[in-house]
């Protein structure tokens, strides 16, 4: 129970730490400014359980990525999907998007599960303790 309770906290800290990084790439991808208003986008964690997930062949992944994409563009740009990590029963996935709604509608479209989303308030990293 001790490795798990290690390997998730590992988990966790690095896809805050990309989550981190792909900010500090782009500080301003989470303000999209439009013209008649500026809104904001939150970055979230979404929790997918899914059976077996470490389990899906390469194919497997491309098509669920390629849903996902084809429901991200036809929702439009106030959802980005950043990246998602495969482990054993679940997917984990960092997305930017105005609204925990949209992350729900994003997975009823796509057909996949969003079990828990979790927005994420604060990223630390090595660098935080300089």
């Amino acid at each position: 129970m001790k490795q798990i309770t290690k390997n998730f906290a590992l988990l966790v800290a690095a896809i805050l730490f990309i989550a981190y990084a792909s900010l500090a790439q782009n500080p301003t991808a989470t303000n999209h400014s439009t013209t008649k208003n500026k809104t904001t986008m939150k970055t979230y964690l979404i929790e997918r359980d899914i059976p077996n997930a470490g389990n899906l062949t390469p194919e497997q992944l491309k098509a669920i990525s390629q849903t996902s994409c084809s429901v991200l563009k036809e929702m439009g740009p106030k959802i980005e999907w950043i990246q998602s990590y495969v482990t054993g029963n679940k997917i984990f996935c960092v997305y930017k998007a105005e609204s925990e709604e949209l992350i729900r509608e994003h997975a009823k479209k796509g057909g996949f599960p969003a079990n828990v989303i979790t927005e994420i308030g604060t990223v630390i990293s090595p660098a935080t303790a300089n």
